[in-house]
C-alpha cells in the first residue's frame, strides 16, 4: 500500500482545573517537577516515533491537551528542537499548539512562536463571562481578546477559535454575538461545535440546567452557519470554518484517513505499511506512561484493522468533511476496491443522506450533514 501523508500528535494532559463537560484524557496538575519529568519521557517517547516514521516526511505537527500553554516557552522549544532534529519534516509544516486565554500567562505569544509554533488554536469557548464560569473556564472574555491580540503581535497569522454552543441558558441571540466577537477578532479559523454531555464527565452525571431545546440548538445552528458563510468563514467540516483558505491541514489529514504519529499519554497513532493500516495507543495514566518510557518501553504494540473497520474508519471520519471524498482516496488509503462500499453507500442515497456527484466522488447532502450519526452507522461493521 502507498503510504498517506504523516502527521504528528504529542498530547500535554495537563490543566489548572477540569473542566466538567472535558471528555478528553486531562489532569489536574503539571508542576515544575511533572513538566521536567513528562519532558524527558516524551524525548524518549519521540525517539521510538522517529524510528517509526522511518524517513517519511512530516506535514503537520499537533501539540494537543489537556493546555499545552501551561508549558513555557522554554518547554515547548526544547520539545521542537528534538522533533526537527528527529523528524523530517516538511518545508512549511504546519505547527498548531493549543492554549487557554487564561494560561497563556505561562509565557507570551512571542515565546511560542519563537519556540517553532506557527499555528494557535485557542479555546475561547464563549464570551459571556456568566456561561464561561457556567463551563467552569478560568478565563474572562477580556482573556480572549488580549490572548488574540498579542498574538497577532507576536506575528501569528494562523490562529484558531474554538467555540461552543448550545450551552446553558443560551438562546439564538446569544449564541450569534458569541460567533460575532469572535469574527470580530479575524482569526484564520473557527471551530464552533455544540455541547455534548460526553460520558464519565460531571455535566453527564450532573447535567446542567436550561439547556435549548432540540428546536432551539437547530435554530442556533441555522443561523450561525449563514453567520458564518456571510462572514467569510467556509464550512469545510462538520465543525469547522476556515478564512482565506486556511483549514487546519492536521485535521483535513485525519478526515483523510491519513496517516500519524502518537506521542504522550493517552495519545493514538496510525500507520501504513506494505500489508495494511495499523492502530496503536499510548498508557492513558501520565504517571504510568511516564515510566514506561522510563523502563524503555516506548513503543507500542501496533493492531492491524481488519477490512470492516477499516471501511468505518474511513467513513467516520470523511463524512465529516462537506467535500465529501473521491473513490481514488478510499483505494489507496485503505487498500480495498470500491465495490467494498457499495452497499452502504446505496442504502445511505436511498434515505437522501448521500450524494454521488460521478463515479468517483461522494459527499454527504444536507440532509446527511445534519444527520450525520445517521449517514456514519450506515458503515457499521456487520459482526453478526
Amino acid at each position: 500500500m502507498k503510504p498517506p501523508p504523516l502527521s504528528l500528535y504529542v498530547h500535554l494532559p495537563w490543566c489548572v482545573r477540569k473542566c466538567p463537560y472535558c471528555d478528553f484524557n486531562s489532569h489536574r496538575g503539571g508542576d515544575a517537577g511533572q513538566r521536567s519529568r513528562y519532558l524527558d519521557a516524551l524525548l524518549a517517547d519521540l525517539a521510538a516515533e522517529s524510528r517509526r516514521a522511518d524517513g517519511r516526511v512530516v506535514e503537520s505537527v499537533f501539540l494537543g491537551g489537556g493546555t499545552p500553554s501551561l508549558f513555557s516557552p522554554a518547554e515547548i522549544g526544547r520539545l521542537l528542537a528534538v522533533i526537527t532534529e528527529r523528524f523530517s519534516l516538511h518545508d512549511d509544516v504546519e505547527i498548531t499548539m493549543e492554549a487557554n486565554p487564561g494560561t497563556v500567562e505561562c509565557g507570551e505569544p512571542a515565546g511560542y512562536r519563537e519556540a517553532g509554533v506557527n499555528r494557535l488554536s485557542i479555546g475561547a469557548q464563549s464570551f459571556d463571562d456568566k456561561r464561561l464560569q457556567a463551563l467552569g473556564r478560568i478565563h474572562t472574555s477580556g482573556d480572549i481578546v488580549r490572548a488574540l491580540r498579542e498574538a497577532g503581535a507576536a506575528g501569528f497569522d494562523n490562529i484558531n477559535i474554538d467555540l461552543m454552543h448550545g450551552l446553558p441558558g443560551q438562546d439564538v441571540a446569544s449564541a450569534l454575538d458569541d460567533i460575532r466577537a469572535a469574527i470580530d477578532l479575524r482569526p484564520s479559523h473557527i471551530s464552533w461545535y455544540q455541547l455534548t454531555l460526553e460520558p464519565n464527565t460531571v455535566f453527564h452525571a450532573r447535567p446542567p440546567a436550561n439547556l435549548p431545546d432540540d428546536e432551539t440548538a437547530c435554530a442556533i445552528q441555522d443561523e450561525g452557519q449563514a453567520l458564518l458563510a456571510a462572514s467569510g468563514y467556509r464550512q469545510y467540516e462538520v465543525s469547522a470554518y476556515a478564512r482565506g483558505n486556511r483549514p487546519c491541514r492536521h485535521n483535513l489529514n485525519y478526515w483523510l484517513f491519513g496517516d500519524y504519529l502518537a506521542a504522550g499519554a493517552g495519545a493514538h497513532g496510525k500507520i501504513t505499511s506494505s500489508d495494511g493500516v495499523y492502530r496503536y495507543r499510548k498508557p492513558a495514566n501520565p504517571l504510568q506512561y511516564m515510566m514506561a518510557m522510563e523502563a524503555g518501553e516506548s513503543r507500542a504494540e501496533p493492531v492491524r484493522l481488519d477490512a470492516a473497520d477499516l471501511v468505518f474508519e474511513f467513513m467516520l471520519n470523511a463524512l465529516r468533511l462537506n467535500d465529501g471524498f473521491d473513490a481514488s482516496v478510499f483505494c489507496e488509503r485503505t487498500g480495498l476496491g470500491i465495490a467494498a462500499l457499495a452497499d452502504a453507500t446505496r442504502a445511505a442515497r436511498s434515505k437522501g443522506l448521500l450524494l454521488r456527484e460521478n463515479d468517483a466522488h461522494w459527499r454527504p447532502t444536507e440532509l446527511g450533514r445534519r444527520f450525520l450519526n445517521d449517514l456514519q452507522s450506515e458503515f457499521l461493521p456487520d459482526r453478526g
